[in-house]
């Protein structure tokens, strides 16, 4: 039998194991995931997609998180993030409606957590970050998603609430870093 480093994992489908690493043991009933770290399987991108889009249609209203009630782009990460992994990971601060600061206090918050990804590595249920204004801190988030066979993005936004837009040019060249929600979820 190879030698293995890892662990067997028979509940592996669609989650991430983090400390799983060897060969796989074909006779193993279970598997072990080689080199985990990092990667997603497709079954916890489907289910952030999915939860996030039970989302749309919720009203636009600053500091919530309550599908169907209200929420902003970031209470729409956060009720997703609750749904699926549970309690959310650090209490949110009052934070402005619009732009106070050049701080970016949510690509801080969100490498407190989640590990960044090369904007061309994203996928479908990674987490988008959105710098709205030349010069001026990210303050918007997305969850992306795909849709009629291009790429998309799940998100709330003042006078819409939250809506599933393509991801056009103009929103790609947006993207100031994107972190891998997946990997917490699944």
């Amino acid at each position: 039998m190879p030698e293995t480093r890892g662990r067997v994992v028979p509940e592996a489908r669609g989650r991430v194991v983090p400390e799983a690493r060897g060969k796989v043991v074909p006779e193993a009933r279970g598997r072990v995931v080689p080199e985990a770290r990092g990667r997603v399987v497709p079954e916890a991108r489907g289910k952030v997609v999915a939860e996030a889009r039970r989302w749309i249609g919720t009203p636009y209203l600053h500091g919530a998180a309550r599908r169907g009630a209200g929420c902003d782009c970031l209470g729409l990460v956060r009720g997703v993030w609750v749904a699926l992994a549970g309690a959310a990971p650090e209490a949110v601060p009052a934070y402005p409606r619009h732009e106070a600061s050049a701080r970016e206090i949510l690509r801080d918050a969100a490498r407190r957590h989640l590990r960044e990804i090369a904007p061309e590595a994203a996928g479908p249920g990674d987490l988008l970050l959105f710098r709205l204004r030349r010069g001026a801190a990210a303050r918007h988030l997305g969850v992306m998603a795909a849709q009629g066979g291009g790429p998309s993005f799940i998100h709330a936004y003042e006078g819409h609430g939250v809506v599933e837009s393509p991801l056009t040019p103009p929103w790609r060249r947006r993207i100031a870093a994107c972190f891998a929600l997946t990997e917490r979820i699944g």
